[in-house]
């Protein structure tokens, strides 16, 4: 197992490198780990997986009944929520089929209805139903006034996106590929049937190239002489809401849609919170995930006249993430056989979903793969209110008392739960990293009261590690 965030690269070529350790990157990669004879790479710009548009969007695990249909995003969306449903069971990654409700608030959205009913039926999804004020209500008793019916889909859920990527990457890991973090590409081109990228920490040879870089798959396609799509950054302002409101929501609760999107959504979290939004901003700047009053404003007056009693409640965190929007609404899945390389583009709010259904779908264009196997499965922790939590099983904390210390009491986080993220296959390299392994600093107190104990634990782990001394023999 092989992770690495500093440091020359290895000299030795790779069969095939994945550029992106996002969701989709990670879950390619560990398709691709798939393949015992070869030698993989998934090299990550910034310093853990997952870092951008995977940690900061809906974490809703979609039906597709709303893609358009025939498109390629409708069937990988489909054949994905499938797989990660399948996938999550088998891994310990909560998921809570809540279901949603797209609720028409004037006679114009309500006339569209139908439409929208017919499109999840055109797109294989059968279980959708239109229902009227009376039912919606009782469904959802908290709703603002006005409502006049809305569309019934039964199978959204709602899922940990934080640990769909960690896993996906922690059994590519362990299945012999190499993490390489903090390695930006700076420049790629294409020498005697190899691609060479140049890189913040060295040169790296591969054969074959998987472009799932997200935000800047263009930048890299244009690098290696294709020009096939623009990426423009839409931006996606969201407000989380403390576990308090959580009793006022059943459903996800989506607007009718638009052509920016699926619009400012009402939606409870498997970690017990609300959330408010998304914005839909595009910008020219691929790093701006900064929030805005106006921004905030905005989600405000919208949810107050989806759930009014909401804005009552205190908002515990405000974030912002950038979806790779792309002049088409469609994914943008290109294979250059004569070259080994596959572009991965245009994975916007729905590419949690497809994720697995995608890396099949790219590992299929890849030339030369060799025989397959199983991989071992991994159990990831449960961050999940709907399932048991370590400091609510008897048993474990009888086995292990840390897990009966809580160290985090806004989110219940216990001390065997931060000591196993920080001794796992990925680590940490920050505390923003160990807050998604395990909510420790994500309550409502926003690491006021846990914040110096956190980081003593990951700085006392970190110098522990130095000098090659085990965890539990270096605690106080």
């Amino acid at each position: 197992m092989t992770v690495t965030a500093h440091g020359p690269l290895p000299g030795t070529p790779y069969d095939v490198t994945v550029v992106g350790a996002g969701v989709v990157g990670s879950a390619v990669a560990r398709e691709l780990a798939r393949h015992p004879e070869l030698r993989v790479a998934l090299v990550e710009a910034q310093d853990d997986v997952g870092q951008g548009t995977s940690k900061a969007n809906t974490a809703i695990l979609h039906t597709g009944f709303d893609a358009a249909p025939g498109s390629l995003e409708a069937r990988l969306v489909r054949e994905g929520a499938r797989l990660l449903a399948a996938y999550a069971a088998e891994s310990g990654i909560p998921v809570e089929p809540v279901g949603a409700l797209l609720v028409a608030w004037d006679e114009e959205q309500h006339a569209v209805l139908p439409g929208l009913l017919e499109k999840a039926e055109r797109n294989h999804y059968r279980d959708a139903r239109l229902v009227g004020p009376a039912e919606l209500y009782a469904r959802e008793p908290d709703l603002g006034p006005g409502a006049l019916g809305a569309l019934h889909v039964p199978g959204e859920s709602i899922i940990c996106p934080w640990t769909t990527t960690l896993a996906y990457a922690t059994q590519a890991v362990r299945a012999g590929a190499d993490l390489h973090l903090n390695c930006r590409v700076e420049q790629a081109s294409r020498q005697d049937g190899a691609h060479v990228l140049r890189t913040t920490r060295g040169t790296l040879r591969t054969r074959l190239l998987v472009n799932a870089a997200g935000l800047h798959a263009d930048t890299l396609d244009r690098a290696l002489g294709h020009d096939d799509f623009t990426v423009t950054p839409r931006r996606g302002q969201l407000l989380v809401f403390d576990k308090l409101a959580r009793s006022l929501v059943r459903h996800i609760l989506l607007p009718v849609p638009t052509a920016l999107g699926k619009g400012v959504l009402v939606a409870p979290t498997v970690y017990g919170t609300v959330l408010l939004g998304p914005t839909a901003e595009d910008l020219d700047d691929k790093r701006d995930t900064g929030s805005t009053a106006e921004g905030l404003a905005l989600l405000r007056e919208k949810g107050g006249r989806v759930l009014p009693a909401l804005l009552d409640e205190e908002v515990t965190a405000v974030y912002a993430g950038l979806r790779a929007a792309t002049e088409q609404d469609d994914y943008r899945i290109t294979a250059h056989p004569e070259e080994g390389y596959v572009t991965v583009g245009g994975i916007r709010s729905t590419g949690l979903t497809a994720s697995l259904a995608i890396a099949s779908y790219v590992t299929g264009m890849l030339p030369g793969l060799g025989p397959t196997r199983e991989l071992e499965p991994v159990r990831m922790p449960n961050l999940g209110e709907a399932f048991p939590r370590p400091y609510q099983r008897p048993e474990l904390i009888a086995a292990d008392p840390e897990y009966g210390t809580l160290v985090c009491h806004c989110e219940r986080v216990s001390r065997g739960e931060i000591r196993d993220a920080l001794a796992a296959t990925i680590p940490p390299a920050g505390l923003d990293g160990l807050r998604r392994r395990t909510r420790a600093r994500a309550g409502r107190c926003q690491g006021f009261y846990c914040g110096a104990a956190v980081r003593a634990l990951f700085e006392e782990t970190r110098r522990a590690s130095a000098v090659g001394e085990p965890f539990e023999e270096a605690r106080p």
